[in-house]
């Protein structure tokens, strides 16, 4: 069986928009408040992504945020801690290359929780076929200045290779803004994850509108 021809996990959300958190972009707003504007806007994956705070706050952050997420039906996602993910019941967690092996991780958490693997690479989305994830974060399509400890962009050539070859759900990440999101589109990517382009602006319901309208421009 071929790579394209594995079967593809029907667990993750069917949706375009993937936000995360960043609250050090989020002109004073705290978290919480900002997840509830992206609830409001219609985004229906939501992505906890803080690294820098301590780990008492993440749980009470994530604690609200996960009450939030499900009175409204929204996927929630914790990046990098899947201790914390099981803590508050989110319903999924998110990993970096350097993380816990997805194999482990999915013995502690089990079948019904999400696992998503940041990849970089064809040799990374291979792999990330045969470790048991759910989905893919595919990127940074272009420079973004978001994580402190992000590699090199890997532009369009590497999202075609994934459009191609792996059947994996896969979310487009890396730089991506209104000005250039139709062109993510164009190339295959279905979900697409924003941060600085959503949490750093006061009216997030209409940037969320503009976004939309924007990729809508690339539809057949």
């Amino acid at each position: 069986m071929s790579i394209a021809e594995k079967r593809v996990p029907d667990c993750f959300p069917d949706t375009d928009i993937y936000g995360i958190t960043a609250e050090e972009y989020s002109l004073g707003r705290s978290n919480i408040e900002v997840v509830a504007e992206m609830i409001e806007a219609g985004i229906r994956v939501i992505q906890y992504r803080e690294k820098e705070k301590k780990d008492r706050q993440k749980y009470e952050e994530c604690l609200k945020i996960r009450e939030l997420t499900r009175e409204a039906g929204v996927t929630f996602i914790v990046n990098d801690h899947p201790d914390l993910a099981l803590l508050v019941g989110a319903d999924g967690v998110h990993l970096g290359q350097d993380d816990l092996p997805p194999e482990r991780v999915r013995e502690l958490v089990g079948e019904r929780m999400l696992i998503g693997l940041s990849t970089h690479s064809s040799a990374q989305a291979r792999a990330a076929v045969h470790s048991g994830v759910n989905y893919i974060g595919v990127g940074p399509i272009f420079a973004t200045r978001t994580k402190k400890d992000v590699c090199a962009p890997v532009g369009f050539a590497y999202l075609e290779y994934v459009v191609r070859n792996i059947a994996l759900p896969f979310v487009a990440i890396g730089g991506i803004k209104e000005h250039n999101i139709a062109e993510v589109s164009r190339r295959g990517a279905k979900c697409i994850a924003l941060v600085t382009e959503i949490v750093g602006v006061r009216e997030i319901g209409a940037k969320v509108r503009a976004l939309r309208t924007a990729v809508s421009r690339t539809a057949p």
